[in-house]
Order: structure tokens, then sequence, then C-alpha cells
């Protein structure tokens, strides 16, 4: 029922631009016709595979990198009074920090190369995941530690069995909120120094004024990046919580 009730929903998205594109001047927004034969061709010559890979691939690289610091700080800020005394506002500062900035200072520092796109959005994202995992993670019930104790969990059960649980829609959120932002900044990245990738592809086609293959790149990330969500995001957080269906906070194992 939820996936009908999705294509309907996306049925009057695309009836709602044909609409607007057929009263507004098809240069500057094209019918979704027009984007989907652009989109057929950039397949047929083997162009969009070579650039959606380029840029899945920084993605992945990026969020994976980003996704690992921002949980150990958070993680570090939340648990260690000291350190979020004393390190909080560093995170909040490079929270604040421009994309933008970040990626001219480290293409400057390192050159135009992959290391430099890789860097930059990994120093602007994980700041962001930091927050979320720090904010999770003060939020923690002391009895559950306290229980911990009790029955002298090892650091692993402890991870496996009360903070996870606990953290967990607060990781999931960050995943999400994370890989969105993610991918746009890599855009950026790739407009500005990168010779490969779907920011590249928008901004040679910006410079050549061709909407419909623009939007056709655009269109085909953002499938790539729902059919992450629906094959990898949501089954990973119904594994993840599995044990909400035996009322419990997790099933430890001691």
């Amino acid at each position: 029922m939820r996936i009908v009730e999705a294509c309907l929903s996306l049925l009057g998205l695309l009836l709602l631009w044909w609409g607007v594109s057929a009263i507004s001047d098809p240069l500057v927004l094209p019918p979704p016709d027009a984007v989907f034969y652009a989109l057929v061709t950039e397949i047929g010559t083997g162009e969009l595979w070579t650039h959606l890979g380029a840029t899945l691939f920084r993605v992945v690289m990026a969020f994976g990198l980003a996704w690992m610091v921002g949980v150990v700080i958070g993680v570090s800020l939340g648990r260690i009074k000291l350190l979020d005394r004393w390190f909080w506002s560093w995170v909040t500062t490079f929270l604040n920090l421009p994309a933008l900035v970040v990626i001219v200072v480290c293409y400057l520092a390192l050159g135009m190369t992959e290391t430099a796109a890789i860097l930059a959005v990994t120093i602007n994202k994980a700041p962001l995941i930091a927050v979320n995992v720090r904010d999770g993670v003060r939020q923690f019930d002391p009895k559950y530690d306290e229980f911990a104790s009790n029955y002298g969990l090892s650091f692993s059960q402890k991870v496996r069995s009360i903070w996870i649980p606990q953290l967990e829609p607060f990781l999931f959120t960050a995943l999400r909120t994370g890989l969105s932002l993610t991918w746009k900044v890599i855009l950026v990245v790739e407009l500005i120094g990168r010779s490969s990738g779907v920011g590249f592809q928008i901004h040679l086609y910006f410079q050549l004024f061709e909407v419909d293959v623009i939007l056709a790149y655009a269109l085909s990330f953002i499938v790539v990046m729902q059919l992450i969500e629906w094959l990898c995001v949501r089954p990973l957080e119904k594994y993840v919580q599995r044990w909400r269906s035996d009322g419990q906070l997790a099933q430890l194992q001691v």
C-alpha cells in the first residue's frame, strides 16, 4: 500500500512538472519527456555510467571517513565531560564553516587532487555527524550503565547491547542527513576542481545552456540515492531495530 501511495505521489509530482513546463520557457524548464530523452542518450553513450560512478565513489569514500571521524568525536564528547567542555566549540566552528571555503582551502593546500576533494567533504560533514551522535550519547539512561557495571559486561557487550540501541535513532538521523548533504557538497567539489563526475557534467552543460541534460544527471543521482535508502539504509535500520519486537532495550549477552 505504501509503495502504491509513493508511486501516486511521484506521478502527481510528474504531472505538476509537466504542467509548469508547458506554461514556461522550455529552455529554462524542459518537460519530463525531454529530460528522459537526454537521460537515455547519456546512458547510450556510456557517459552517464562513467560520471555517476565517479561521483558515487567520492560519496562513499568521503561519507565513510566522515562517519568514522564523526562517530568517534561524538561519542568522546558525549561520554567525557572534560573533552566536551574543551572541544565542543571546535565542532560548532567547523559545523558552521562554509563548505566552499573548506573546498578551496583543501584544493590550495593539496592541489586539484582526489585526496583534496574527499578530504574537503570529510572535514565539512564530520561535525554534522558528531553533533548528532553527541546529542544521542548525552541522553543515555544511567541505569543501563549501572546494569552493565553490576553484571560485568565487556566493552563490546556494552556497545552492542546498551549503547547502540539507545543511540540508534541518532545514528540513522546522522546517516540519512549526512548522505543527502554529502553528495550535494561532492557536486560542488567536482564543479570546482574535478574532470569527472555529475558535478563536472552539470558545469559543462550549464556552459552549453542544456538544462535537459543537467536535470537528467541530477535525476539519475537522485534515483541512485533512493536505491541506497531502500536497499541499504532501511534494511539495516530494520535489522538494528529487531530488539523492539521483543519489548526490550536489547538482548544482553552476559
